[in-house]
């Protein structure tokens, strides 16, 4: 069965950041990120049933924070480590001793978000053994993008963004795009609420998404801003930039079936967002510091006129969580018939594993598949894209599976709404083969839900995740057997029913 686990917060968690004063009530935000018609994934296994293992393959990695596999035949995985190295993995060999590469003597590793956070395989690896590495430089800590030539051993310095300020929000997800183009993120500049305002400004490319053509320069440029770039020619913008409005996007990747984007940005203290893309959607403004989350954020800055668009699921650090480690979409095919075109992201404390997919009417299937080692700090797929991740400490590679494990609980739900009230009645029947002795039923509420009452629980909201555990008449559920619970709540306009439900930690079946 799926156990979580909380191992408490961890005083020196990557990207953790300063809780944020309680945000003012939500407000829409206009722009969706996908159609209505977004395709639902082949799969026909529902969420709840699946289920996330890793098993340690590798040891004595320090502090890696980055994979990626060459396709040239080898098999292998390159790791970066946060000193500024690059290591190497075989699943014959094992991991080797020298590293591939060392560029220590140009990198900041001072504080605990600088370092060699991100790298990327340039396209013609086979040919020009070029790879591409995100960093903060010495002796400022700016935020750097350099071309390291295998066969050459030499750094070459793309593009910089002065970082100085602050160590944290720096970002630093690499990768090559369906179009050629790299990609790059950066962070906000580091400190608590956006104290540079660099979210929403377009002088800066703090707090973006950048996108340049490395395969030619430009004048006395290393690389060309390629001219559909959405930025071009608008007085005062960066042309580099592609998207806006984020806080610190530690991790996103592309979609290698239909090129669209997935970005894992970390939050303030209140909300985990990920949003998903369409392939070639540039120059969205993904609303950091207006909006964390869906919600207003207390604060922040709001450029009268603007459009926003919307994360594709939010979650709170109440559930145990610090920061959004964004990962990828399955392709590949050991597990396809379980999980294809199925997200799978985590969370650097909680190590929950989300797993998201779209559901054909415009939205999402979500749900909690099991965990991953403590502080995970990246995602990464072999050229068969197959899973692998590494943690930051002790520092090590695991290797992903995935499995079908049927649900041991269900929960259905009547919902009854009128103006600012709801009621939903769950019942909640154990589907297992073991008697549950003692439950904790654990599931989110919609934005702006406030529960003032409850029934045949002991119930505690915080933020929007509850908590609602057994009283002494209902502690028991037998196999095949159910218990019913429910609660009033008041809404300021979505009165919907819970998506989602933990018993005692495993996924449940969700019925009506």
């Amino acid at each position: 069965m799926l156990r979580r686990r909380w191992t408490g917060q961890l005083l020196l968690a990557l990207l953790l950041t300063t809780l944020a004063p309680l945000p003012a009530a939500a407000q829409s935000r206009a722009a969706d990120p996908l159609p209505a018609g977004a395709a639902a994934a082949p799969s026909a296994v529902p969420l709840p049933s699946l289920h996330a293992t890793t098993t340690q393959v590798a040891f004595g990695l320090r502090r890696p924070t980055a994979i990626v596999a060459p396709d040239d035949g080898t098999d292998r995985l390159f790791i970066t480590e946060k000193s500024g190295t690059v290591r190497t993995y075989h699943p014959t060999t094992g991991l080797a001793r020298d590293p591939l590469l060392d560029i220590t003597s140009a990198v900041d590793e001072s504080g605990n978000e600088r370092g060699l956070l991100g790298i990327a395989i340039s396209p013609d690896f086979a040919a020009d053994r070029s790879l591409y590495l995100a960093y903060t430089a010495l002796p400022d800590g700016a935020v750097t993008v350099a071309r390291y030539r295998l066969d050459q051993s030499r750094l070459e310095v793309l593009i910089s963004q002065p970082h100085a300020e602050y160590s944290n929000h720096n970002g630093g997800q690499l990768a090559f795009g369906p179009d050629g183009h790299l990609y790059w993120s950066i962070g906000d500049g580091g400190g608590s609420a956006d104290p540079l305002r660099a979210g929403q400004r377009m002088d800066t490319l703090l707090g973006k998404v950048v996108r340049i053509d490395v395969s030619r320069s430009c004048g006395s440029l290393p690389y060309c801003v390629p001219g559909d770039n959405p930025f071009v020619g608008t007085p005062g913008a960066r042309a580099e930039i592609w998207l806006y409005g984020l806080r610190n996007p530690w991790r996103f990747s592309f979609d290698s079936a239909d090129g669209s984007m997935w970005i894992g940005d970390v939050g303030q203290g209140r909300w985990e967002e990920i949003n998903h893309l369409r392939r070639g959607q540039g120059g969205l403004n993904l609303g950091w510091s207006c909006y964390e989350g869906l919600e207003k954020f207390s604060g922040g800055t709001c450029v009268p006129g603007q459009e926003y668009t919307k994360p594709v699921f939010t979650y709170s650090p109440y559930t145990g969580g610090c920061s959004v480690i964004g990962g990828q979409v399955y392709r590949g095919e050991k597990y396809a018939a379980l999980l294809e075109g199925t997200y799978i992201a985590t969370d650097y404390c909680s190590s929950t594993v989300w797993a998201l997919r779209p559901d054909g009417a415009g939205g999402y299937e979500k749900a909690e598949i099991g965990e991953m080692p403590t502080q995970v700090t990246s995602i990464g797929a072999t050229v068969d894209g197959e899973f692998y991740v590494v943690n930051d400490l002790p520092g090590g590679l695991h290797r992903v599976s995935f499995a079908r494990e049927e649900p041991t609980c269900r929960v259905d739900r009547t919902v009854q709404a009128w103006g600012t009230g709801t009621t939903v009645d769950l019942k909640v029947t154990n589907t297992g083969s073991t008697p549950v002795d003692g439950w904790t039923l654990r599931f989110p509420l919609a934005l702006g839900q406030t529960v003032t009452s409850d029934w045949n629980t002991d119930l505690v909201q915080g933020s929007n995740v509850i908590t609602a555990t057994n009283v002494s008449h209902n502690a028991k559920i037998a196999p095949g057997a159910s218990v019913t619970l429910g609660y009033l709540a008041a809404h300021t306009g979505d009165s919907s029913a819970p998506p989602r439900f933990m018993l005692n930690g495993d996924a449940c079946a969700v019925g009506r």
